[in-house]
Formats: C-alpha cells, sequence, structure tokens
C-alpha cells in the first residue's frame, strides 16, 4: 500500500459518504473500536451531519464510555441491562447470541453508516459485497447501512489513524504506547470470540465468571422448563461450563457423563479452580 493508494481511498469514502447522506437524517454507529474513530473522522471530513450514537451495552471494557465522551458522542442506555438479558433469555452463546439483539441491534434512525469491513472476517467478506446494504429488524423496520470503509484494510485504518493523528481507545495501545491495529474492541467474554480469547477475558476479569453465575441462577430458576434446564443443565455452574468450555452440546454431554461411581462432573468446583476463584 502507498499512501497514494490510501488518498485514493479516503477520497472514495468521503465522495461515497457525501452522496448516500445528502439530505438525511443520519445515525454513525460509533462502538468506540479503532474502525468507529476511522468513520466518524471521515463523516468529519466530508462535512455531513450525522449523529454519533453509541448503544451502551453496560459490559464493553473499561475506559470505553470515556472514550465515547472524549469524541463527543451520544450515549444511549440500554433497554435491557445484560444482567436482564440472561435473567429473561439465559447466557448468550456462539450459537445463540440473544444478547446483541437487546443490546445492538434496534433500530434508531433510517440511515447508519458503520464501520464495517470485508477484512476483518472471512464471515464478513462473504455477507458483505456492497458499501450499502437494506437491513431488516423486528417488525418489519428497515435501515439503510453505508460502509465507507468497507474495502480497507488494517494496513489502511493504521495508516489513516496516523495521518490524521486521532486517539483511540487506550486498548489498542502496549504499554510502551504503541497502536496495534490488530487489536479489536468489543464486549467482556464476548461468546464470538475464539475459545481461547474469551477464557484469556474471564481470567483477566473473574467477576464476569460470578457475574454470569449469578445471573443464570436466576435465568434457571424462573424457567424450569426451558430446553437448557430439562435437557442439559442442572445448575448455574452447568450452564456456565457448557458456555464457556464446550464447543458443542454434545461435547458438553460426554463431559457430564456419570464416572464408575455415578458422580457427576463437578463443573462448579472445575471452574473456581480453573479461574482460581
Amino acid at each position: 500500500m502507498t499512501l497514494e493508494d490510501l488518498n485514493k481511498k479516503i477520497e472514495r469514502s468521503i465522495k461515497f459518504l457525501q452522496i448516500a447522506c445528502k439530505g438525511k437524517d443520519v445515525e454513525l454507529a460509533y462502538s468506540g473500536g479503532k474502525d468507529s474513530d476511522v468513520i466518524l473522522e471521515l463523516a468529519k471530513m466530508a462535512g455531513i451531519d450525522y449523529r454519533a450514537i453509541y448503544k451502551n451495552t453496560s459490559i464493553d471494557p473499561p475506559h470505553t464510555i470515556a472514550h465515547c465522551k472524549s469524541k463527543g458522542v451520544e450515549i444511549i442506555p440500554p433497554k435491557m441491562t445484560f444482567a436482564e438479558v440472561i435473567q429473561k433469555t439465559g447466557l448468550p452463546t456462539r450459537w445463540a447470541r440473544t444478547c446483541c439483539k437487546y443490546l445492538k441491534e434496534y433500530k434508531i434512525g433510517d440511515y447508519v453508516i458503520t464501520g464495517v469491513r470485508r477484512a476483518e472476517s472471512r464471515k464478513r467478506a462473504e455477507r458483505y459485497k456492497e458499501p450499502t446494504q437494506c437491513r431488516l429488524y423486528p417488525h418489519g423496520e428497515r435501515v439503510e447501512i453505508f460502509m465507507p470503509i468497507l474495502e480497507w484494510s488494517d494496513e489502511d485504518v493504521k495508516e489513516f489513524i496516523a495521518e490524521r493523528g486521532i486517539k483511540c481507545h487506550p486498548l489498542y495501545y502496549d504499554e510502551q504506547g504503541n497502536f496495534h491495529v490488530e487489536r479489536r474492541l468489543g464486549c467482556l467474554c464476548c461468546p464470538l470470540m475464539s475459545k481461547k480469547k474469551r477464557i484469556e477475558d474471564f481470567k483477566k476479569y473473574p467477576n464476569m465468571i460470578k457475574f454470569y453465575a449469578r445471573n443464570a441462577k436466576i435465568f434457571l430458576d424462573t424457567h424450569p422448563d426451558s430446553k437448557t434446564a430439562k435437557l442439559y443443565c442442572k445448575n448455574e455452574w452447568e450452564m456456565l461450563y457448557m458456555n464457556i468450555f464446550a464447543q458443542s452440546k454434545a461435547e458438553f454431554d460426554a463431559t457430564m457423563q456419570p464416572d464408575l461411581w455415578g458422580n457427576r462432573f463437578d463443573c462448579e468446583k472445575a471452574i473456581k479452580e480453573y479461574f482460581g476463584l
């Protein structure tokens, strides 16, 4: 990549925003991450009208709210807290991430700018082919999504941040102050993380284990007829163990098979020993 190549992408992104957003009330979906900082800067450079909004999930990494405020971003409180989501739907998993539905994926405006990039993952590359997309929400609500940096690489993002002197979330900097574009900002212990990365998060934030267990117990107590309670988990610790360590329900079932003496695997003991609780 050359500076000339990056400048061409910047120009295309700015023109795209100016054309796509002309005469529209536009929401800029700000997460606090590096890509959000890029689209926020591009929106300013494009001179468009926008409303930068951070949907507070209540479980984003420390310093996220402060970073959003430093950027002048409007903070929208969640309609349900993450604890309430767990109590209502159970623990979010890679198979059913209900948390996003309640904490992130709800409509505010008809037009939204996002920092989605195809280079972030294979799934995103397959899902997003064009810089605009119509997204459907529950009850037939429609939102038009604008993705001005869809074709930007990590190096494009890194170079743009350096060139524009953008200060990103503290998570992106090491102890020496070096910027790491490969790092990602997301909810603490997100089920979409790899198993390894998620376990690292739980080790870093052990109180999340207690938080998950406490609210999982409320779910099981109030939903005794749920599939989870009837077929898989006898208590909150089994639910949490399946959520963290099992790659599939079949793997969890195999783990929970009684030993020769008829004893069921002790998930509470295993979790507390593993995370040093």
